[in-house]
């Protein structure tokens, strides 16, 4: 697909992309806020009604490989139709849910559906731009994430201070509105001839994926030990079944491989903005959660606007370049963080700007990466299996640092920290600039001449 007039609808395809990836982004941090309301209203506990969102992300990690794999077989339209109508569905649910369970069903149908936005955000930039302008045509989704995220607090606590949380659904269903211009502009494309889908390997993996996380986050290690059961049975089945869910030689491609697997280490190391920011602002400075989200919103902005500053370095000067300025915002970032945790929350708030713009940056690089290691015919698994990979690693790494986080500091590693109550804190942070510091330097070892082998991939 690479026809005049296919380059001419990517961008307005990006567009599109963009508002849904938000859209998308925002439903799934807006509910964090409202889980001690709703465990009230129905006299649950937090972890009963922490399903809202487990749910959701377990459902989503699978689902974006799934999505992916059929987006090999089925056109682009039919499956976006498919999985935006299901989103709309699923918010209208939440939206008249007078039960629990039935808000529940209504957020796995969220999920289902919107686990198609992720995948396919990666396949348009493949299918409808050149190598060259790939960059820039990934940073809007990047962008579109960062909206998501600097406009979830804001939406949620405006929404909640005068309505019921069960408004939080609504702004779900605008996304039916861009449906009629997804079907105008995604092209009719030849596909070949339907193969047979291997459920039972599916089935393995979405069970692999959905117990190791609940093993992770509960510290079920029952559930992690079965967990490994169904990967190593999944391994088995793609190896002996004829038409196997994933592809064997999908993995056989070692660029793919290595990038990949930074991209679980890269991913887990991120979530901690989100994830352990907020415990930092609350245990430490004793915020409130409006406060809390105010505080994040300068971060989530300053990756919105530069975001396509990301991508045009990356078509300009090449990934390489990209992933090293990504990483030294990151290392920045957690090297203040680590020195100078305690100090006014206004710097705190400061410094996580390094953090959110690298981690954008760096989600642009590898991205761009991964889709130039993939042959055509496995571009939508394969960018699947990654999303699908970034979701696993920030659920399993949010369940790890929830777990350190209640041991609290027994050695202070950082002899520039002088504030006793960040100490753990100071911690986390010099440990993530130090595996930054790792990544960067395998990176390059990997992908340095990843710039002249572009040519020849394609």
């Amino acid at each position: 697909m690479n026809s005049e007039t296919t380059l001419q609808k990517g961008p307005i395809l990006m567009r599109l992309l963009m508002f849904t990836v938000m859209m998308s982004s925002m439903s799934a941090l807006m509910f964090n806020v409202v889980l001690p309301q709703i465990s009230e209203e129905f006299h649950l506990t937090l972890a009963q009604v922490s399903w809202l969102s487990s749910a959701y992300t377990l459902i989503y990690a699978f689902g974006t490989v799934t999505y992916g794999k059929l987006a090999d077989r089925f056109q682009l339209k039919s499956l976006l139709t498919f999985g935006l109508t299901l989103f709309a569905a699923g918010s209208l649910m939440g939206l008249v849910s007078q039960t629990f369970w039935f808000a529940l069903l209504g957020r796995c149908l969220q999920s289902a559906g919107a686990a198609a936005i992720p995948a396919i955000a990666l396949i348009i930039p493949v299918r409808y731009f050149s190598p060259e302008k790939r960059g820039s045509a990934l940073s809007m989704s990047a962008v579109g994430i960062a909206l998501g995220s600097a406009l979830a607090p804001v939406i949620s606590a405006t929404i909640v201070s005068f309505a019921n949380w069960r408004w939080l659904f609504l702004p779900s269903l605008l996304i039916l509105l861009l449906l009629p211009l997804y079907r105008k502009y995604l092209e009719h494309e030849v596909k070949q001839a339907p193969r047979k889908f291997d459920w039972l390997g599916g089935s393995l993996l979405a069970a692999s994926i959905a117990l190791l996380l609940l093993g992770v986050t509960n510290r079920t290690w029952w559930y992690l030990v079965i967990g490994l059961v169904s990967l190593i049975l999944f391994i088995v089945r793609i190896r002996t079944a004829e038409e196997p869910f994933i592809q064997p030689q999908l993995f056989r491609n070692k660029k793919y491989s290595i990038a990949t697997t930074l991209a679980f280490l890269i991913s887990g190391i991120g979530v901690s903005l989100y994830f352990l920011t907020p415990i930092l602002f609350s245990e430490v400075y004793h915020l409130g959660s409006n406060w809390i989200g105010f505080a994040m919103v300068p971060a989530a902005a300053a990756s919105a606007l530069l975001g396509r500053k990301g991508g045009k370095l990356a078509d300009l000067k090449g990934n390489s370049y990209l992933f090293s300025v990504a990483s030294g915002s990151l290392i920045t970032c957690f090297v203040l963080l680590s020195i100078f945790t305690g100090i006014s929350p206004l710097w705190i708030s400061f410094f996580l700007i390094f953090g959110n713009v690298g981690q954008s940056f760096m989600q642009i690089a590898m991205s761009n990466s991964i889709s130039r290691s993939l042959p055509n015919d496995q571009v939508g698994v394969g960018m699947g299996l990654f999303s699908m990979v970034s979701f696993i690693a920030q659920g399993i790494a949010a369940g790890i640092y929830g777990i350190v986080a209640t041991q609290g500091p027994s050695v202070h590693w950082n002899p520039l920290n002088v504030d006793s109550n960040s100490y753990l804190f100071s911690n986390f942070y010099l440990v993530l600039a130090a595996m930054h510091v790792g990544i960067l330097f395998f990176y390059h070892l990997q992908f340095r001449t990843k710039k002249i082998s572009v040519a020849i991939e394609h």
